[in-house]
């Protein structure tokens, strides 16, 4: 089969490689469409390897066909050939095949596309586990994901919505916030013109402050808008591409309750991912097939042009994600 190698220019290689052997516990799927993540820019550059175990080349999440299950996949699971599935991986996606263990697995929603199916599994599972495990989101509270135009809060803002949260978003600026109105945000803040933490301290007064923040960015802003959460709050944070310093006034962190969170969804163990995987076939499928949440698709490209999909990524040209297309 083929995969997309990195050569020591760093360059993207649609190569031949072994193909995979299933072990007893997993299944062998046909690649249709493999979702871009900034994870895989940080791979390429050597700063992000996949885990042990996991093919060396990129690829987060994938949607495509069952095409054999092991012996003990078929046993414990109700997985078999023809199934269209989505499928969370440590690595290997790139690629025109992929095993993955029985319990990585999801089908592919009703009225979905592969395309729309293969943005769903590493987005979908890191919004549910920082918005609802790890921010314990409830309706009725507010919630802060800045980088609104981002692929990750495409998915984050139209989920925390549908879950009826109220919701606050930040761009760069007044058009790229016309861009992403269609996601359902109550209130975008540019960030170029106004003050994050300002917005907030506003909103705590109005008596809507924010409950959970899912925080990509952190940085100075950080910690100039922790005071002003609601008590009991969580502050996630899943990324640092502001800055990886803050200051953080302990006071309002103790006198309100608050709870300041690193949170990575690559690093938990492969038997909570499936509890997450589990808790979204449960709780998020059904408000996909109802259409009360949708993928939002930026542009899919042929596995071919993935230099030009990492592109888009390292320009943020993408409102919504990016996919390869490896076969029909």
């Amino acid at each position: 089969m083929k995969a997309m190698l990195i050569d020591e220019n760093k360059n993207l290689i649609w190569s031949e490689v072994v193909d995979p052997v299933i072990k007893p516990d997993e299944v062998l799927v046909k690649i249709h469409a493999a979702a871009l993540n900034r994870a895989d820019l940080l791979q390429r550059q050597g700063k992000y390897p996949s885990p042990a175990g996991c093919p060396e080349w990129m690829g987060l999440e994938i949607a495509g066909v069952i095409t054999a299950v092991g012996g003990e996949a078929a046993k414990v699971s109700a997985w078999k050939v023809g199934d269209k599935v989505c499928a969370l991986l440590g690595g290997g996606g790139y690629a025109e095949y992929v095993a993955v263990k029985y319990d990585m697995l999801m089908p592919v929603p009703k009225g979905l596309s592969m395309a729309e199916a293969a943005a769903l599994p590493e987005a979908y599972a890191t919004s549910y586990l920082n918005l609802f495990i790890e921010g314990h989101l409830e309706a009725g509270q507010t919630a802060f994901i800045p980088a609104g135009a981002s692929g990750l809060a495409s998915v984050a803002i139209p989920m925390a919505k549908a879950f009826g949260a109220r919701v606050i978003t930040s761009v760069l600026s007044d058009e790229i916030a016309a861009k992403i109105t269609n996601l359902g945000a109550d209130r975008i803040i540019n960030s170029t013109t106004e003050d994050v933490a300002a917005v907030l301290a506003e909103e705590e007064r109005s008596g809507t402050p924010v409950s959970v923040s899912m925080d990509c960015l952190s940085g100075e802003t950080l910690g100039k808008s922790l005071p002003y959460m609601a008590r009991g709050g969580y502050w996630v944070v899943i990324s640092t591409l502001a800055g990886i310093e803050t200051t953080v006034q302990l006071r309002p962190l103790l006198t309100k309750g608050l709870h300041l969170v690193g949170s990575m969804l690559r690093n938990r163990t492969p038997a909570f991912k499936a509890y997450i995987l589990s808790e979204l076939v449960k709780n998020v499928w059904p408000k996909i097939e109802s259409r009360e949440i949708r993928p939002s698709i930026y542009r899919v490209l042929p596995i071919e042009q993935a230099e030009e999909a990492h592109g888009i990524l390292e320009r943020s040209e993408n409102i919504g994600k990016v996919v390869l297309q490896v076969c029909d």
